[in-house]
């Protein structure tokens, strides 16, 4: 075990998909790592594996209430982030988003904390500018049934901003786009989980509309890396940044693409998937594609995994849950 001499780190919904995989990311430069989780959608086998390493403490949270720990730094991921799990409990969501904000702001103002929000390509709703830049102010509608977590985020984000000018808290805001890999949920509902379980099982792969809608898939491990560039990057710049990958696909292209990379897997009935159309969902985005210049030029930061090979990494992780 290597000597530490990092930083004492926080990171909320540290169990969850983005989360976890920060944490082992965070340990690994050698700082030490509370994860603070619910475990609503968080999962204990996302961590497992970090649970023996003596600088890696678990703590069970909710940050709706207030924290009181020492740090140096706090990753602020809790929230769910699915349709699925957000929308099932949408008043909780919103708490989560704004009160959980309130309560980390706190934290970082009482022990002097560097803080960073994970926010959302949803504060740009459905886009009226493509690709998206961090001075649109967003296409959002504030009483549909995305709007807990898409005005939810914005909240936090006004929160960050507020605090920044009012008590000049050290804050980044990072605006995440679709991220996909290992340790996702199989049943949150997000495009690429459902495709490659719905493949696996030799299922129809559900396509909602027509699939011309388009998302930019980014792969974890270059999501987290953006992340911590972000938080260490110089005090004068807060973001907000876009953190996502850049190359655009239709979720037809996503969905054929799935169908041939599980069938070439040789995986069990992979090759029965066929794609079928539903009506799609409300305040359903047509359109979300990240420009990263601000990422690029401020952070040094370029997404380097394509999706093809991201999503042998994932079919994997998924093939040995079935």
């Amino acid at each position: 075990m290597k000597n530490l001499s990092g930083k004492r780190i926080v990171v909320t919904g540290g169990a969850g998909f983005i989360g976890s995989h920060l944490c082992e990311r965070l340990l690994g430069d050698g700082h030490e790592v509370l994860c603070v989780d619910n475990f609503y959608t968080g999962r204990r086998q996302n961590i497992a594996h970090m649970v023996s390493n003596p600088y890696f403490e678990v703590l069970r949270h909710d940050i709706c209430f207030p924290l009181y720990v020492e740090c140096d730094e706090i990753y602020n991921l809790a929230c769910p982030a699915s349709p699925v799990h957000y929308q099932f409990d949408p008043v909780q969501t919103t708490k989560v988003s704004v009160h959980g904000a309130i309560n980390m702001l706190g934290l970082a103002k009482r022990v002097k904390a560097k803080i960073l929000q994970a926010s959302t390509s949803e504060v740009y709703g459905d886009p009226k500018v493509h690709p998206q830049t961090e001075d649109y102010w967003g296409n959002v509608n504030p009483i549909g049934l995305r709007s807990c977590y898409d005005e939810g985020k914005r909240c936090a984000e006004t929160l960050f901003f507020d605090y920044f000018r009012q008590h000049r808290l050290r804050i980044k805001v990072a605006r995440i786009f679709n991220t996909y890999g290992p340790r996702m949920h199989p049943n949150d509902g997000r495009v690429v989980s459902n495709f490659i379980m719905q493949a696996l099982r030799g299922e129809e792969i559900t396509v909602y509309g027509d699939g011309s809608q388009t998302r930019s898939f980014c792969y974890v491990d270059d999501l987290v890396d953006g992340l911590v560039r972000l938080m260490d990057s110089p005090d004068d710049f807060t973001g907000p940044v876009n953190l996502g990958n850049p190359v655009e696909f239709t979720i037809l292209q996503l969905a054929e693409l799935v169908i041939k990379m599980v069938a070439s897997c040789l995986m069990p009935h992979a090759s029965r998937s066929k794609v079928v159309f539903k009506p799609l969902p409300s305040d359903d985005p047509t359109q979300r594609q990240p420009d990263i210049t601000l990422a690029k030029k401020k952070l040094g930061w370029d997404p380097t995994v394509q999706l093809e090979k991201g999503l042998v990494k994932t079919i994997e992780y998924f093939s040995s849950l079935t």
